[in-house]
């Protein structure tokens, strides 16, 4: 499931910088992620990036856009083009 930035978003710019995928971005009035690029960081790292440094909590799974942790993986070895510890 790619995640969400909701309107509690302060625009503090501290997610930007630490997405690995570049899912993130300033929007018209918040951040938003791009859920084609979001892998949730697996792949990457054990834990969201973006959630671990968001001061105001504000960034969610976006039940919405379900995806197994396989299709994560998958995700991430199309945009890295590095096959993935499974």
């Amino acid at each position: 499931m790619a995640l969400k930035i909701t309107e509690l978003c302060v625009n503090c710019d501290v997610c930007e910088p630490v997405c690995p995928n570049k899912a993130i971005s300033m929007g018209p009035e918040i951040y938003e992620i791009a859920p084609n690029l979001c892998t949730e960081c697996v792949g990457h790292y054990d834990v969201p990036q973006c959630i671990e440094v968001c001061p105001v909590e504000c960034i969610f799974v976006d039940a919405a856009l379900g995806e197994s942790r396989e299709q994560l993986l998958d995700k991430y070895a199309a945009l890295t083009g590095k096959e993935p510890e499974r």
